[in-house]
């Protein structure tokens, strides 16, 4: 049985909204108000789509959110026609992916994937049993660390700290 999931994608939609409500001028987490007020529903609708473009899941989405996916998805389809019929929202999602993308892209990637995993095999042991595979991409490349269940928890925490100023993603996928 393979499972397979992408736990950055909560933390990346967590960090988006972040810019978001600092670009907005709002408190940092009021994108998951229940309210409807258009000072949050603008801000929410951006987020939300910028997290879409990039590839964040809807469930992740909704998750932080505080919503139900199908609005993720009616969010996501309404893009196009709210780009270039609203100003208020063309204006905010470009100032908002501009900022996202100039922090994305301060961040450093690694060139090839056995100097990524010496990095990562100085913080942490791999397993002798396989039961997880921790998937980490970086830029373009990318490299595993097969771990125990038992182990799982403690060495994506130090894979995670290792990684702190890196752009990356992780992908856990079970054995």
């Amino acid at each position: 049985m393979t499972y397979h999931s992408n736990i950055t994608d909560k933390e990346k939609f967590q960090h988006i909204c972040d810019i978001t409500t600092s670009v907005a001028g709002l408190r940092k987490g009021s994108l998951a108000f229940k309210s409807r007020k258009h000072k949050l529903q603008l801000p929410r609708l951006v987020a939300a789509n910028i997290g879409r473009i990039n590839e964040i899941h809807h469930r992740a989405i909704a998750e932080v959110l505080k919503r139900d996916r199908s609005l993720i998805y009616h969010y996501e389809n309404t893009h196009s026609a709210n780009y270039t019929s609203w100003a208020d929202y063309r204006k905010m999602f470009n100032l908002v992916h501009q900022a996202f993308t100039d922090i994305e892209n301060t961040k450093p990637t690694f060139e090839d994937s056995k100097g990524m995993k010496n990095y990562l095999l100085e913080f942490v042991n791999e397993s002798k049993k396989n039961q997880v595979e921790i998937m980490i991409i970086s830029g373009k490349v990318g490299c595993k660390i097969v771990t125990s269940f038992a182990d799982f928890s403690s060495i994506l925490k130090k894979i995670k700290f290792a990684l702190t100023n890196y752009n990356h993603s992780i992908q856990i996928n079970l054995l």
